[in-house]
């Protein structure tokens, strides 16, 4: 049994596909329990504090270069949230904005935001540019834990 209808709007042309329960055994089936990841603080750092939070950290440092008027930053900040409280103890998540913070910004060569960086030992080691799934994130996050 299918639970997809089509669906068409005469409004705005689009056509697509809706999920809609037809019966209770679907009502059922969409009220299924959901785990929320209680996400760990996501600090933020500076020209200033770059040294001391991310290239002298014990654990591997996941970077996300933002500023706040790009959109895809603020699309996946809420990742980035989820991310740092998956692997909290294991990576330390931080924000650096790179309009208040140009220095460390065009250290690392940034010329595009959202990027994300994994530093460990105090190396950059990985480098993700763009709004990307999560599942994309977690998985240059895994290369670099122990």
């Amino acid at each position: 049994m299918s639970l997809a209808r089509p669906v068409a709007s005469r409004q705005s042309g689009f056509v697509g596909t809706s999920v809609r329960p037809t019966s209770r055994v679907a009502v059922k089936a969409k009220t299924a329990r959901v785990v929320r990841v209680v996400a760990a603080e996501v600090s933020a750092v500076n020209d200033n504090t770059f040294e001391a939070e991310v290239l002298k950290s014990s654990v591997p440092v996941l970077v996300d270069f933002w500023a706040p008027w790009c959109g895809p930053c603020r699309m996946i900040a809420p990742l980035i949230d989820e991310l740092a409280g998956e692997y909290d103890g294991k990576i330390k998540a931080v924000k650096l904005n790179t309009d208040e913070s140009p220095g460390v910004a065009t250290e690392y060569g940034i010329r595009s935001i959202p990027t994300c960086m994994i530093f460990k030992n105090g190396q950059k080691v990985d480098t993700v540019i763009g709004a990307v799934p999560k599942s994309t994130l977690a998985s240059t996050i895994d290369k670099y834990l122990d």
